[in-house]
């Protein structure tokens, strides 16, 4: 039996020139085929089933063959053995002939990494952050402190001593605050104010004042608010060091721990070393007469956990490897976009050809089933059948496919009712070519334009569709590796970075190849850049 030869026209190779010769859109078309391929062999890349093992002279393919627990242990159980404890286990390793070859990520998709197996690492941050100084002093127009609250970190002393304390001996305010101040021991109404005071040793404070309307009888106190300044500089900063087992500083602000007073020190470095193994209380230590809080942090396997050795992309909110999730969605995403964008191409062909070719009647009946068909709400209907028969990627195929088709139709039927009255249409029906002839042998390769120049987009399109219902949790089900699953994820756990940038990354890069594609195929078929009058 002899094959068909395929053959292509003058007109089609020029276009295909015409798209090499963009190099953008080649490049795209390469790396988009490329991608695909890639996410197709993706068990040979990420697996936790080895590629290759040799056990006890036996020879196993695991990622390709299933073989049950009872082949390695003769336990009599039938499950899929865990390979990684088996290659780990004494009885494999004492034996130097066996080996097992895992791939390179030797995890899959939809299991969860242990955390004992993510190295961490063996010290304990200590944050000193300085405590922000606040006191409510009352004075009297002499400038005597008559009650305080909170002017140890002030003046030095209890509050029960500060009463009495001259306060222009200890601060002198600024013109503006001074002014204000009198203003108000004077019964005149005064706006809020924050104003500046020096103290005697250089230091610099904020003073608050609050509104002041006048009484029947002059105050004989007012009460002023000291603050730390918000313009601290450095000192506002947190400092950090990094204590390993034996309280010892490995890196970090060593000349800020050095500052520490000897008993402060000491009580550090034995917070830390209890941090190792439990918790450890902040408490306040004094650096210079400033307040600072000690906080003991050590790094623990919380999921979602950041890009580790072994975990390149980090891990989900489930423990999995994101790196593998996002290459398993890669293949599962491109092959939904191509299923569902030739199915609604397909329908739409055949939709718009019979209204374009038959036109009349046919015509207008199709189009106002058309309009009602696309007045239909997609989402709703996708929600109701996910309720009745559940989620699925056959079903979210079939659902997408009954409503992505409309588009399309649009296109092939104008193009079926310019060509339907070309020359070599009306010379076959003379000819009594039979009608499904005259459709797919004559003038549908004339009207495939428009499928060839938005395959391409309406691919992009299906990608995208596909990502925003799994972020919408009307996608696939879980746990089925998606792009738009693992957003999903990282809008409930904001401050997992990997979870936004990876998956963002990888859905940004194959859309945009996408449209390079169809950028390039539309330029390749569009005649006007590449003619010319003579």
């Amino acid at each position: 039996m002899r094959l068909p030869r395929v053959t292509f026209s003058p007109v089609a190779k020029k276009r295909f020139l015409r798209f090499r010769k963009k190099r953008l859109a080649r490049w795209s078309l390469w790396l988009l085929i490329s991608l695909y391929a890639l996410s197709l062999g993706a068990e040979l890349v990420a697996n936790s089933r080895p590629l290759v093992l040799v056990y006890e002279g036996g020879l196993y393919f695991p990622a390709f063959f299933y073989y049950p627990e009872d082949t390695f242990y003769h336990n009599g159980r039938k499950t899929r053995p865990n390979y990684r404890a088996l290659a780990d286990s004494p009885d494999f390793r004492k034996n130097p002939k066996n080996l097992a070859l895992f791939p390179p990520v030797a995890f899959d998709p939809y299991e969860s990494v242990p955390p004992e197996s993510i190295p961490l690492p063996d010290i304990v941050e200590t944050v000193f952050t300085p405590a922000r100084r606040v006191a409510s002093l009352d004075i009297t127009p002499e400038g005597k402190i008559a009650r305080a609250a909170g002017a140890k970190d002030f003046f030095g002393v209890p509050d029960h001593e500060a009463a009495g304390l001259d306060f222009n001996a200890r601060y002198t305010l600024d013109p503006e605050t001074a002014l204000a101040l009198r203003a108000r021991f004077a019964n005149a109404a005064a706006p809020e104010l924050a104003g500046k005071a020096l103290g005697a040793d250089g230091e610099k404070v904020t003073v608050r004042l609050a509104e002041y309307r006048p009484r029947a009888n002059p105050p004989k106190t007012a009460r002023i608010r000291l603050e730390d300044p918000g313009d601290q500089g450095a000192q506002s900063r947190p400092s950090r060091v990094f204590l390993n087992r034996e309280g010892a500083v490995v890196r970090g602000d060593a000349e800020f721990f050095g500052l520490l007073e000897a008993g402060d020190r000491a009580r550090v470095e034995e917070a830390a070393k209890l941090r190792f193994s439990g918790h450890a209380e902040p408490f306040t230590v004094s650096v210079q007469g400033r307040a600072f809080r000690a906080v003991f942090e050590k790094t623990e396997v919380r999921f979602p956990y950041p890009p580790c050795p072994g975990h390149l992309m980090g891990l989900d909110g489930s423990g999995r490897d994101v790196f593998a999730r996002i290459l398993y969605a890669t293949r599962t995403s491109i092959t939904f976009g191509f299923v569902l964008t030739i199915a609604a191409m397909v329908l739409g062909t055949w939709a718009g050809a019979l209204q374009g070719y038959y036109g009349g009647a046919a015509d207008i009946a199709g189009q106002r089933v058309i309009e009602i068909w696309s007045a239909i709400p997609f989402l709703y209907v996708m929600i109701f059948l996910g309720s009745v028969y559940g989620r699925g990627f056959l079903l979210l195929l079939i659902c997408y496919a009954i409503f992505n088709w409309i588009g399309i139709s649009y296109y092939m039927r104008a193009e079926f009712l310019r060509l339907r009255k070309m020359t070599f249409v009306e010379a076959a029906k003379v000819l009594g070519i039979p009608t499904r002839k005259i459709l797919v042998r004559h003038i549908l390769p004339n009207a495939l334009v428009p499928v060839i120049t938005f395959f391409p987009f309406y691919l992009v399109g299906a990608i995208g569709s596909l990502a925003a219902l799994d972020y919408l949790g009307f996608g696939l089900p879980p746990p089925t590796p998606s792009w738009g699953e693992l957003l999903a994820q990282a809008q409930a756990y904001t401050w997992a970075w990997w979870l936004i940038l990876y998956p963002s990354l990888a859905l940004f890069f194959v859309m945009l190849m996408g449209v390079f594609i169809g950028e390039g195929a539309r330029n390749a078929y569009d005649p006007k850049p590449h003619g010319r009058l003579e």
